[in-house]
This record gives structure tokens, C-alpha cells and sequence, in this order.
């Protein structure tokens, strides 16, 4: 990462020196052994990011909006990967829409709703307070590595460099009053599913094999995005439901956002991956949020949520199943799902804001 403050060393060009990965298989605190590095990919998330993304953006600015960026990228993106995500779905459009209008009709604008909900930016000294803070309560103080960084298209990410859990933080996505979400998204939620799973005997690809599992995702990404506006005042789902926009991508996205560093940052997600964007396709990947959220508030009735963190990464599908064989002695609980009945009350008030309606989820999910 070019720019970034961190608890631990980056080298001077200040790009990471390890193989990192994604949030889907950590945590791994051991030292792995040797070959076990080599075979690792790049955290999806962050090798996606084009290298010439600020030169690129200021062409497309200088254009009138009218030119087709060509991205670079450190490697090759496997064509697997691209060809997986390329095609978006429609399945759940009926509900991003609503969640989109009905931030639109409270506050008018998407910038609007980002002033009202995110309160202002925080400076470094109040992220890493806020972050002291968060790790006490989960009780990981000196587990996880923290970087501060301008770097991401995401708010965040979880991955692994040099062999330790990292959280890479973006520095315009840390506000007042989101942070918290983001660190019950990642810590909360990922990390601590992470070190639940690596004692369960399904922790390795052939134990999932071995017991049926069905994916980690869209639960695990699901319930990470709930958990980002759990607690809040207005829990809109904004992020996890970006604007339908079809192309033009950028003109199309004004009525739902007029800052054009912000319609900027949903193209280049949406575009992610590809070199010459005046190709047709996408990354589509984003939409795993919106499925996991509309799943799990479907079945949030009868989802053993505390038994969903301390089986570790699985479905809640699996959960029922698993129940006699997982290792739960000692198991990790999020701090925030202490008080069950707090937690569902969250859920059902998420439900409420959005507009998220009970036929049309027993209907689709």
C-alpha cells in the first residue's frame, strides 16, 4: 500500500512484502509453513485494484466523462475470476431500489445521508482510540495488525501479511460514527469467525468437504454487513446496496449521487478487473451483500446466532448440523451478541428502516 500508517513495518516503497488473502479464510495466527505461502493468491480485493487508478480517474475528468479507462494491474487477473463475476443479477433489485429510495426521500442526496450518519472524518489519534477501544472488548488487544491507508477502494479489508491477520483501514471511510460499524464488521465478524473456525474440524478444504459444507459466502458477508449498522440510529443499508446502474455506468449513477469522486469510486468497483472498460461486463461480486443481508433477515427467527460465530465459517444453513460435532469450549462471542434480545431487536428495527418487507423475502430467499 502506497500510504499507509501501521502498527507493524511496511517496507519503504510501502507496498506489503507477504502474500495476503482474504477475510473468507482467516485467521491463521501460526506461522504457516514455508510452501504454504507460495501457493497463497493475492487478497482478491486488493489485487483488483488498478495501479493507474488516480491517473486514469483524471483523464476520464478531463474527458468530459468521456473517455474509457485502461487499467493496470500488478498481475493478471485469472480469467476465472472475472468470468465468475462478470454477470450481475437482477434477483434482488426490487429491494436495493427501495433501500436506495428510501435513503434518498430522508435525506435527499447520498451526501447528505453520509454527513447525517457518518458525522465528519476522523483524524489518525481518534481511529487508533476508537480501535484501542474496540479490541478491548473483544478481548484481541496485540491479534490483529492495523494500517491506515488511502489506498483501498473498499472501506476496508481483511487479509494476512507476513503471516498475521492485518486489517487495512481506508482513512476517507473512517467517521464518527461509522467506524465502529466497520471494526464489528471485520473484527467482530470476520476476525473472530476466523479464530472459531481454525479449531473446528472443518477448518481445512477437505474437512468442509468432508462435512457437505455449502459456502461461507453470502453468510459470512451477510452478517458482517448487518453487523456494520447494527446499533445505529438510521441502520440504512446503503453500502451493501449500491445503485442499479446500467451503462453508462457514470451518467446513470447522477440521480442517486452528484459528487463525481464518489460516482468515480462506484465505476471503478463495478469495472474492477478489467482492463479496457468500454468492454461490456462487471464485477459483480459486491452484490454477496445484499444476498447474505436478505437471507439472513429471512431466517433471523430461528438462526442460533451465537452458535453461527462460534462454529466459525459456515453458512447458517450448516449450523443445525454441525451443532454435536463443533468445538465450542472456549469459543470467541462478539461482544455485541451478549444481549440476544438487544441484538434481534437491531435486526428487526434494520428491517424496518429499509423497508424490507417479510412476503417478498419468504418469496426470494
Amino acid at each position: 500500500m502506497r500510504r499507509s500508517e501501521s502498527t507493524s513495518t511496511v517496507n519503504s516503497s510501502g507496498r506489503a512484502r507477504a502474500q495476503i488473502r482474504s477475510a473468507a479464510s482467516l485467521p491463521h495466527i501460526a506461522r504457516p509453513k514455508s510452501e504454504e505461502i507460495s501457493r497463497r493468491s493475492p487478497c482478491l480485493l486488493v489485487a483488483l485494484r488498478p495501479l493507474n487508478v488516480d491517473e486514469e480517474r483524471e483523464k476520464f475528468f478531463q474527458s468530459c466523462y468521456t473517455y474509457n479507462p485502461q487499467f493496470e494491474y500488478e498481475e493478471p487477473v485469472p480469467t476465472a475470476v472475472l468470468e465468475k463475476y462478470r454477470d450481475a443479477s437482477d434477483q434482488f433489485i426490487t429491494q436495493a431500489t427501495g433501500i436506495i429510495h428510501a435513503v434518498l426521500e430522508k435525506y435527499g442526496s447520498y451526501e447528505n445521508f453520509e454527513v447525517a450518519t457518518g458525522g465528519r472524518l476522523l483524524s489518525k489519534c481518534q481511529i487508533w482510540s476508537i480501535i484501542r477501544k474496540y479490541m478491548q472488548k473483544e478481548g484481541c488487544v496485540g491479534e490483529v495488525v492495523v494500517q491506515l491507508t488511502e489506498d483501498l477502494l473498499s472501506q476496508a479489508v481483511m487479509m494476512v501479511e507476513n503471516s498475521r491477520p492485518t486489517l487495512a483501514i481506508n482513512l476517507s471511510g473512517a467517521r464518527q460514527y461509522w467506524l465502529e460499524g466497520m471494526l464489528r464488521h471485520e473484527i467482530g465478524t470476520h476476525y473472530i469467525r476466523g479464530v472459531n473456525n481454525a479449531r473446528q474440524p472443518w477448518h481445512s478444504a477437505q474437512g468442509r468437504k468432508r462435512y457437505g459444507l455449502k459456502p461461507a459466502n453470502p453468510t459470512e458477508e451477510g452478517l458482517a454487513s448487518l453487523h456494520s449498522v447494527l446499533f445505529r440510529k438510521q441502520p440504512f443499508l446503503w453500502r451493501a446496496a449500491p445503485p442499479p446502474s446500467p451503462p453508462p455506468f457514470f451518467q446513470h449513477l447522477e440521480r442517486y449521487v452528484q459528487d463525481a469522486r464518489v460516482r468515480w469510486e462506484y465505476c471503478v468497483r463495478a469495472k474492477r478487473g478489467q482492463a479496457d472498460t468500454s468492454q461490456p461486463g462487471c464485477f459483480s461480486k459486491d452484490q454477496v451483500y445484499l444476498d447474505g443481508i436478505l437471507r439472513i433477515l429471512r431466517h433471523r427467527q430461528t438462526i442460533d446466532f451465537r452458535l453461527l460465530a462460534a462454529l466459525g465459517k459456515v453458512s447458517y444453513e450448516d449450523v443445525t448440523q454441525l451443532k454435536p460435532f463443533g468445538v465450542l469450549e472456549k469459543a470467541r462471542i462478539p461482544h455485541f451478541m451478549q444481549d440476544l434480545e438487544r441484538y434481534r431487536k437491531q435486526l428487526e428495527h434494520i428491517m424496518a428502516t429499509n423497508r424490507l418487507n417479510e412476503e417478498e423475502l419468504e418469496q426470494q430467499v
